[in-house]
């Protein structure tokens, strides 16, 4: 269930806190409670970030002398920094995601958003099926966050393949051979971003001057393009397939009774693309009533947090701009709340906007599968084909 935390078992009356084992045989407790979910993120002395980005399945040696091979290494930066250095390193970062910079960019990504939408409204209209992943959301929040900050000039299709690959090592249940493959994949990348922190100018310049120490803007930009883009792209591809399965929505996004920011909302709050985060105990405390041994490693279920009834009246329907609705814990809470909320939100009310009128005159006729992994759904298809007339 651990690595499946986003399927129907969500929605059965758990326990606020339980002990859970992964796949590869790790003990962890499970926090299902928005209340007790808030505590623990709101409390980095207590329950410590530095357990973040450990790989779920231990690395081999054989995967770790791929990565040593590329020069990789992963000091804490952003999410799992709990260390002095941690506000300075995230004053920097937000500042290049300020909300100013991201509303400049808006007419630019509704330019591009609608472009594409009309191409694909054109083949819907050929009777052709359309992929809304890979034909509209897979690439997007890259590009936008190249506007932002300065990233290595390459392929997009290499840097999602990176960023999926980094996802699955960290967070998946997997096989040594396998582990070996997405090191390669991961270690190549981290090579380029290496060597384009180097000299960048813009944010990552700013970073490399006041870390002085480039690992750590390396670090920087690798979680950048993954929880920076990554989760983004995901999150439009869950929105939008929950979008087709909800028409008095979509009836009320046409006739102006509900916003496109109101939608997003909802759609954060039952379909956020980062289900699980981790924390490990810095000492004995207790959590809704159960004991947290120090050392313990503590999971948050941030999608079932978004549906516990104590947030909202009616927590498993689609319901925009419902009491509670905006209460969510998608991008997190407290010292490492997602500095990149303002940017995704943007990013997917502008989609939102464009893209609901294809939802409406078409069907699913491929959902997203969503491979096994601890903390992020990693959806890989969205196909829709025209309605037939009825």
């Amino acid at each position: 269930m651990l690595c499946r935390s986003w399927a129907g078992a969500i929605e059965r009356d758990w326990p606020p806190v339980l002990p859970v084992t992964d796949p590869v045989g790790g003990a962890h407790l499970l926090v299902t409670r928005h209340a007790l979910v808030r505590r623990v993120l709101a409390d980095p002395e207590t329950f410590r970030p530095g357990n973040a980005l450990d790989a779920l399945t231990p690395i081999p040696v054989s995967a770790l002398r791929v990565l040593a091979r590329h020069g990789f290494r992963l000091p804490p930066t952003l999410a799992n920094n709990g260390g002095p250095d941690h506000p300075a390193i995230r004053a920097v970062v937000a500042d290049a995601l300020h909300p100013h910079r991201v509303a400049e960019l808006r007419p630019w990504l509704d330019g591009i958003v609608r472009e594409r939408v009309g191409r694909l409204a054109g083949e819907l209209d050929a009777g052709r099926p359309v992929d809304l992943y890979a034909d509209l959301a897979a690439d997007l929040p890259l590009r936008v966050l190249a506007r932002l900050i300065d990233l290595p000039a390459s392929d997009a299709a290499v840097v999602k393949r990176f960023s999926r690959a980094a996802l699955e090592l960290f967070w998946a249940p997997l096989e040594p051979a396998r582990q070996a493959e997405l090191a390669e994949v991961v270690g190549a990348y981290h090579a380029v971003l290496r060597g384009s922190a180097a000299s960048a100018g813009g944010a990552i310049g700013r970073l490399r001057a006041g870390a002085g120490d480039l690992d750590v803007v390396v670090g920087a930009l690798f979680f950048l393009l993954v929880a920076g883009q990554e989760t983004t792209s995901q999150f439009l591809t869950l929105l939008l397939h929950r979008l087709a399965g909800e028409p008095a929505v979509l009836a009320d996004l046409a006739a102006g009774r509900v916003s496109a920011a109101d939608v997003v909302e909802e759609g954060l709050r039952l379909v956020p693309p980062i289900v699980t985060w981790r924390r490990l105990a810095g000492r004995d405390t207790l959590l809704g009533g159960a004991p947290v041994p120090a050392g313990a490693s503590v999971v948050l279920w941030l999608a079932r947090a978004g549906r516990d009834p104590a947030v909202a009246a009616r927590p498993t329907e689609f319901v925009p701009g419902q009491p509670g609705s905006r209460r969510h814990l998608a991008f997190g809470a407290g010292a490492h709340r997602c500095v990149g909320a303002h940017l995704a939100r943007m990013e997917a009310a502008v989609v939102v906007e464009r893209a609901a009128g294809l939802l409406r005159r078409a069907d699913v006729v491929r959902a997203p599968w969503c491979p096994d992994n601890l903390s992020f759904r990693m959806p890989d298809a969205l196909v829709l084909a025209r309605r037939a007339a009825s």
